[in-house]
Formats: C-alpha cells, sequence, structure tokens
C-alpha cells in the first residue's frame, strides 16, 4: 500500500472502533445537514465514519481504496492524492447537505473521486466483478454514477454525496492538468510529430521507442512503457492518445 492510501484506512478502522466504544463522542462528527453550520467540521469528519449496523459499509469501502488508490497516489504523488481525497468529499458532502436532510456518513464520496482518477488515467484496465466478470474501468465508474443518478440501492444510500465526490473529483484532477507545467511541453512533442500511417512508415517512433531501456525503470514505470508499447505495436501509433506518447517520448528521452 502506498503512504497516505495506509494511514487512511488506518484512520477508518480507527474511527469505527470509536463508534463502538464512544458513540455519544463520535455523534459530534456525523454531517448533519440542519446544524452543519454550528458544527463545520463535521464536513470532514463524517467521511472517516461507518454505518455500525453494516460493517459491509466499511469493508467494501476501504477494499476499494486499497484497490485503486495506491496507483493513483503513485500517479498524483502523495499531497495531491490526499487533496483529492479529502476535497471529494467535502464535495460530497457539501451536495449531500443542500440537496437532502438525512445525516451522512461513510468514505464513499471521497472514493468515488479516487475511482474517478483511476477510470481517467487507465480506462481500459479491465477489473473483474466477482471475480468473473471482467469490465474495463471506464465502464464501471460510468456505471456508479449512473446508478447513483437513479437512485439504485435505495434511500439509505447517499447519492448525492456520491455526485458531488465524481464532481469535485473531476475538477480538481482538471485543475491539476491546467497547472502542470509539462502541460505546455506535451503540446510541443505533439505538435513536433511526424505524421505515420497506421504506426508504420517514415517517422514512425516506435522504433525509438523499443529502446527504451526497461531494466533500468521502476517496476510501475516499466509495466505502463510495455502496455503502452504492446499498445502501439498491435493497433499503431495512432491508437495513442497524446498523453500516452508523451509518456513514451519522455522515458526515451525525447526532449
Amino acid at each position: 500500500m502506498s503512504p497516505w492510501v495506509r494511514r487512511l484506512i488506518v484512520a477508518n478502522i480507527v474511527m469505527y472502533g470509536l463508534q463502538y466504544f464512544a458513540p455519544a463522542a463520535t455523534e459530534w462528527l456525523v454531517l448533519f445537514p440542519g446544524v452543519v453550520l454550528t458544527r463545520p467540521w463535521t464536513i470532514v469528519t463524517y467521511m472517516f465514519l461507518h454505518s455500525r449496523s453494516d460493517i459491509w459499509h466499511i469493508i467494501f469501502n476501504m477494499y476499494t481504496l486499497y484497490l485503486f488508490g495506491p496507483r493513483v497516489e503513485e500517479r498524483l504523488g502523495s499531497q495531491h492524492f490526499i487533496w483529492l481525497y479529502l476535497l471529494s468529499g467535502i464535495g460530497g458532502g457539501l451536495l449531500s447537505v443542500v440537496t437532502t436532510p438525512a445525516p451522512i456518513v461513510g468514505a464513499s464520496a471521497a472514493i468515488m473521486g479516487v475511482i474517478l482518477a483511476y477510470a481517467m488515467y487507465w480506462p481500459r484496465d479491465r477489473i473483474l466483478i466477482w471475480g468473473i466478470l471482467p469490465v474495463e474501468m471506464w465502464m464501471l465508474a460510468t456505471a456508479y454514477v449512473l446508478f447513483d443518478i437513479v437512485g439504485f440501492g435505495g434511500a439509505q444510500i447517499a447519492h448525492f454525496a456520491h455526485l458531488g465526490g465524481v464532481a469535485t473529483g473531476f475538477l480538481y484532477l482538471k485543475a491539476l492538468e491546467i497547472r502542470s507545467p509539462a502541460r505546455a511541453w506535451k503540446k510541443k512533442v505533439t505538435t513536433q510529430r511526424s505524421p505515420v500511417v497506421g504506426g508504420i512508415g517514415n517517422g514512425d517512433p516506435l522504433k525509438r521507442w523499443r529502446e527504451i531501456r526497461l531494466d533500468d525503470l521502476h517496476p510501475i514505470n516499466r509495466d505502463e512503457v510495455v502496455r503502452l508499447l504492446k499498445k502501439a505495436q498491435q493497433d499503431g501509433t495512432r491508437s495513442l492518445t497524446p498523453e500516452e506518447r508523451a509518456t513514451l517520448d519522455r522515458f526515451a528521452g525525447t526532449t
């Protein structure tokens, strides 16, 4: 596990224990829409509490964070990851406050921001539902959003909090993209790209990309480069997104 994923899971487990041993104290941490102005801290603390009557609430949330969080943290960096997590949770809480009168607990809104980030960066990754049904990540994230829009699962689920988490996470990720110093560099790489037909021919960068020294790369970076090279070889270099091409150019030493 990555650093912040580990800390968040531990924090949620500790708070879940406090809900059993000190329920009166944790009541002051629940997000009640009617008293949020007098208990402003609850817009943050609610995301570290879970349903005491349904242990699967915390189990599912922490497993999802464990599944998707480390790779997102590796991609964004720890600082941006924790901001993504907290802002998604806060955004979900605020939308829930203005749309529903019911109190809410749970990390789902924050985790929806993490799921969105994973789907944006690795949309074609396949997840096995129930261990047997392969679903691409973009489809899974879309299904989550649609379920919340239609209210699938009943009124006991904080659908607006989930949607608020997705919306806030999307805005934060776009803000990072706009502010990134690499944005102008990626644009330069894209505009200087030589035209190719079907990924084969004069000016094809595939030969240069194949010269990347895989043994010198971090295992995570190596897996990503291997995946992109395989995609370029099978489907042609035109199948790569500008960001994927920029990634390969960076490891190939293009300036």
